[in-house]
């Protein structure tokens, strides 16, 4: 599989005439190696299978989980008190969501250092998109996402990653805010 096509400009020697370069040949080899090694080559690795709802399920069994599915047929669990949704979106299925919210819903005035967090961490890291709600009532809810287009298939080894990636940094940035904004009634015990 090829993921680049060539250059206008191939060549197999080194670029410009340097040594310590590569030429495009080469660079386009290494590169697609690379690739290889992370992304996997569906030729000749791990087949990949279309995203379903129930590749998710059977994930969040494997890994001793509990799980529900809502009216929705939305597919849901608790982590550690934070609520967590594992969405197939698209339409063709082809996009899987990991959604956190956190557990404690703060008041309006606490919006302006919500936002403020919400951006530094999206300026600091890949994972998780991070961003804050204004309910009806006034109430602002956190969330945490990480979003990924599978377009041709996953593996189960790709899936496993980006279900814990989900999982696991959503967590850290809701363990962020159980720091940054701690309970007034945990406090008071």
């Amino acid at each position: 599989m090829r993921f680049f096509g060539a250059r206008r400009t191939s060549g197999s020697g080194p670029a410009n005439g340097r040594p310590d370069e590569l030429g495009d040949d080469e660079l386009q080899a290494r590169v697609e190696g690379l690739l290889m090694q992370h992304v996997g080559d569906p030729d000749h690795g791990d087949p990949l299978d279309p995203l379903t709802r129930d590749r998710v399920t059977a994930w969040l069994e494997r890994s001793g989980f509990s799980y529900f599915v809502d009216s929705d047929g939305d597919v849901g669990g608790l982590w550690h008190g934070w609520l967590f949704y594992f969405l197939v979106l698209g339409e063709h299925s082809d996009v899987l969501q990991v959604r956190g919210q956190w557990h404690r819903d703060l008041t309006i005035e606490r919006l302006e250092d919500v936002l403020e967090l919400c951006n530094e961490w999206n300026a600091e890291r890949i994972w998780p998109k991070t961003y804050a709600r204004v309910r009806d009532d006034g109430t602002i809810v956190v969330c945490a996402e990480v979003t990924a287009d599978i377009g041709g298939g996953v593996t189960d080894d790709q899936l496993d990653q980006l279900l814990q990636c989900g999982l696991s940094t959503g967590s850290m940035f809701f363990q962020h805010l159980d720091t940054t904004f701690p309970d007034p009634l945990r406090e008071a015990s």
